[in-house]
C-alpha cells in the first residue's frame, strides 16, 4: 500500500473545532516523532553526608547517640527515596509492589480491582451521563460526536461496533446518517442493503445499556431490527474476527484497564478496508488555554458533578482519568503497533479532545 508522509499542522477552517490540529503518522513502521530533548543527564542531586560523632564513652549518653544516629539514617534513606515506603514496609504492601499495578485515576489500584472500581463509577453516574455531558462540554460534545460520525462515513448495509457507548449517543447518529444516506438515493424507499445494516452497541456495564434501551424507546428505535445491545468488554469482544466495517470508541478507551488490548481487539474484529475511530478526552496544546483548562478540570467539574449528580468522586476520577491518558502522539503509535494503517489524530479545540483513526489493511 502507499505510504503516507507526515503532514504539517494545518488551521481548521470549521469555527466550531477552533483551534484544530490534524497530524497523520506515515506507517507502523514509520520512527516515532520525538520532541527535542537534551541527551545529558540532569545534574545528580546534592547530597549532604551527616555523620555525627559519637562518644565512644559507655553508659546511658552514649546509647541515646547511637541510636539518633540510627535514626537520622534510616531517615535519610527513606528521604532519598521519596517516602515510598515506611521505616519497615508490611509483607502485603510489598506484594502490592510486586503485583501487576495499573492506574485508577491518579491512585495505583492492582489489575483486577480498576474494572470493578471503573464500574461502580458509571454505575453510579449512568443516569446522569448525558445531562452531565451537556455541561461539562457545554454542549459541545454532541459537534465533536457529530464529527466523529462524519469522519467514520457510514453506508447502507455496514456492520458497526459501537463499544463503550452504553447510552447509545454515538449509535444513533450512526442510524440516522445511514438513513439519511439510503433515503437521498431511494427516495424514501427501504432498500435490501439497509435492511442489512447493523449497528451493535457494546458496554461493559448494564446501568449504562439500560439508559441506552430506554433512550432507544422514547425516540422510536425499539422497533428498528438494526440495533443491538450487547454487554461485553472492549478487552475480550465477543463478536467473530473480521466481521465488522467499523468500530467507533468515544470517551471510553482511556478506563480500559489495558489499552493494548482493546486496541487488538477492534484490529481483530474489523474486516479488512475497516475503519477504527476514537474520540476521546486529550491533552490541551495552547499553554495558556492549559492552565484555564485545569482550573476548570479540577476545580469546576467535580463541583458540578456533586451538585447535579451527587457524586463529587466519581467526577474526580474521570478529570485524573484523562490526564493520566497517554497524549494524542503516544496513543497514536500505540494504534499503529496494534497493527493499523494510515493513522492520525485530529485535535480539536486546542487538543481539550481528539479523534484518532486508522484503517486495518
Amino acid at each position: 500500500p502507499t505510504r503516507r508522509s507526515p503532514t504539517s499542522r494545518e488551521n481548521s477552517t470549521d469555527p466550531l473545532s477552533l483551534p484544530l490540529v490534524a497530524v497523520s503518522l506515515a506507517s507502523p513502521h514509520a520512527p516515532p516523532r520525538r520532541r527535542p530533548c537534551s541527551l545529558l543527564p540532569p545534574p545528580p542531586h546534592r547530597r549532604l553526608s551527616v555523620t555525627p560523632v559519637i562518644s565512644a564513652r559507655r553508659g546511658r549518653k552514649g546509647m541515646a547517640l547511637r541510636a539518633a544516629a540510627a535514626r537520622l539514617a534510616s531517615s535519610s534513606l527513606r528521604r532519598r527515596h521519596g517516602h515510598l515506603l515506611p521505616a519497615a514496609a508490611s509483607a502485603s504492601h510489598t506484594a502490592f509492589l510486586h503485583s501487576h499495578a495499573t492506574s485508577f485515576g491518579f491512585k495505583q489500584v492492582r489489575e483486577d480491582e480498576k474494572s470493578k472500581l471503573v464500574g461502580n463509577v458509571f454505575s453510579s453516574v449512568a443516569s446522569s451521563y448525558d445531562v452531565m455531558n451537556d455541561l461539562m462540554s457545554a454542549g459541545l460534545h454532541r459537534l465533536w460526536k457529530d464529527r466523529l460520525i462524519s469522519k467514520l462515513n457510514p453506508f447502507p448495509g455496514m456492520k458497526h461496533l459501537d463499544v463503550a457507548g452504553g447510552t447509545g449517543d454515538v449509535a444513533f447518529r450512526v442510524v440516522e446518517r445511514i438513513k439519511s444516506v439510503s433515503h437521498r438515493a431511494t427516495q424514501g424507499t427501504l432498500t435490501d442493503m439497509e435492511e442489512d445494516t447493523h449497528i451493535y452497541v457494546c458496554d461493559i456495564n448494564p446501568n449504562m445499556l439500560e439508559v441506552g434501551k430506554k433512550r432507544a424507546a422514547e425516540k422510536g428505535y425499539n422497533e428498528e431490527q438494526c440495533l443491538s445491545w450487547v454487554q461485553g468488554d472492549a478487552e475480550a469482544l465477543s463478536f467473530e474476527d473480521g466481521s465488522m466495517d467499523g468500530y467507533t470508541i468515544a470517551f471510553g478507551i482511556r478506563n480500559v484497564t489495558h489499552i493494548e488490548k482493546a486496541l487488538s481487539e477492534a484490529y481483530r474484529v474489523l474486516k479488512k478496508g475497516g475503519r477504527f475511530l476514537c474520540l476521546e478526552l486529550s491533552h490541551v496544546d495552547v499553554p495558556v488555554f492549559k492552565d484555564i483548562y485545569d482550573i476548570y478540570s479540577f476545580s469546576v467539574i467535580p463541583a458540578v458533578g456533586e451538585l447535579v449528580a451527587g457524586d463529587r468522586q466519581s467526577y474526580q476520577y474521570l478529570v485524573e482519568s484523562i490526564r493520566r491518558f497517554p497524549k494524542q502522539e503516544k496513543f497514536a503509535q500505540m494504534i499503529q503497533e496494534a497493527g493499523f494503517e494510515a493513522v492520525e489524530y485530529e485535535n480539536l479545540v486546542g487538543g481539550v479532545v481528539a479523534i484518532h483513526s486508522g484503517v486495518k489493511l
